[in-house]
């Protein structure tokens, strides 16, 4: 197996990686511009949250340069990579006022529309073409990323009201794209050289833990991960709220029916 990278494959990584990013700041921008918030504060919010991800994603591309996640003779490490971004992320979100005021201002639509970007994992397809990686690992991940994102505008846009039908569609949407990363992850470790590797011995998935590719497991996916968390959790509250408006106007509607029985009566 030859593991040398595609000439295409790192101009089309970084191009896509900032998009991502860009998308993900134009967003936040916008939202923060609707905020009722002093101009200080939306400064704080957008720079603050800017160089996270700006330098998560630094972070992500001089560790993958550097090889701390090339195929090694013992247990992998890319998962560190993986895993580590969304517990950072999860607590954090838990943690911080200023996190959490500020992604309660980014629109429920726009949680799922910009996953578009997975549309991106069409390149899984065109390593595959191009003999680079098996169809095992090759044709669930990139199916299962480009029909994710495909999907995400529309979902997105029939976000218009807080319908039982419309939580579970987005709820899907959610799971389905956690359900794809799950099963791309697992694939790529069982056919990834290491001590796990169960499959594809003649084809293995090696460059997905080489720099450009090491970029989706160790960025991408756990962005993706943490937009379907941060989706799910506002589709909790929004039943929460639901739940508690329902109960004030039943309990509304009661108190009227009692005080017109009683009128009734005198």
């Amino acid at each position: 197996m030859n593991y040398t990278v595609p000439g295409y494959l790192t101009p089309f990584m970084l191009t896509g990686m900032i998009t991502i990013i860009t998308a993900v700041l134009l967003g936040l921008r916008r939202a923060l511009r609707s905020a009722a918030w002093p101009e200080q504060d939306r400064a704080k919010a957008f720079w603050t949250v800017s160089s996270l991800l700006v330098g998560w994603f630094v972070f992500a591309v001089v560790t993958s340069m550097a090889g701390w996640y090339r195929p090694q003779s013992g247990p992998p490490t890319i998962q560190y990579g993986l895993l580590i971004p969304i517990v950072v992320g999860v607590v954090l979100f838990r943690t911080w006022p200023l996190l959490r005021r500020t992604l309660a201002l980014v629109p429920d639509s726009w949680l799922v529309g910009v996953q578009l970007y997975r549309v991106l994992g069409v390149i899984f397809l065109v390593l595959y073409a191009g003999g680079h990686l098996s169809a095992l690992f090759a044709l669930p991940a990139g199916l299962g990323d480009s029909l994710v994102g495909i999907i995400a505008p529309f979902v997105a846009a029939s976000i218009t009201g807080s319908s039982e039908e419309l939580v579970r569609r987005v709820r899907f949407w959610n799971l389905l794209g956690i359900t794809d990363l799950v099963i791309a992850v697992t694939i790529g470790f069982l056919t990834s050289p290491s001590p796990l590797q169960m499959a594809s011995f003649d084809r293995p998935s090696t460059l997905i833990a080489m720099f450009p590719l090491s970029l989706i497991p160790v960025f991408a996916v756990p962005l993706s991960i943490l937009l379907h968390i941060a989706s799910l959790q506002r589709l909790s509250q929004h039943q929460v709220t639901g739940r508690g408006q329902q109960r004030i106007q039943i309990g509304s509607t009661s108190e009227l029916q009692r005080k017109t029985a009683n009128s009734i009566q005198q």
